[in-house]
């Protein structure tokens, strides 16, 4: 089975920081988009970022300049340091993988969530 395990949410004051992880493990053959997904009280789930395996990068445009995604594809991980945060980025937050079996069948899977707050 292939899980993805997000850590490193939780509370935080405005223009404070915080740095999301998120590890694959189980059998798949190979990772290609990895990214974030967030999704607010009452709003629809909305893509944050998201990298290829070649390092290519996509961001909202509501945290470009505020958010960078990284990832390690010897590790199976991708993060999300996210700075200067405004208590509109309170949300869960989730980590989404396109991952291919050992049959080349690809298929998206996403983390538990992990929840984001920002507030005074």
């Amino acid at each position: 089975q292939v899980q993805l395990v997000e850590s490193g949410g939780g509370l935080v004051q405005p223009g404070g920081s915080l740095r999301l992880s998120c590890a694959a493990s189980g059998r798949f053959n190979s990772i290609n988009f990895m990214g974030w997904y967030r999704q607010a009280p009452g709003k629809q789930r909305e893509l944050v970022a998201q990298t290829t395996p070649g390092g290519i990068r996509n961001y909202a445009d509501s945290v470009k300049g505020r958010f960078t995604i990284s990832r390690d594809n010897a590790k199976n991980t991708v993060h999300l340091q996210m700075n200067s945060l405004k208590p509109e980025d309170t949300a869960v937050y989730y980590c989404n993988a396109r991952l291919s079996n050992y049959n080349l069948d690809w298929k998206a899977y996403w983390g538990q969530g992990t929840q984001v707050t920002v507030s005074s």
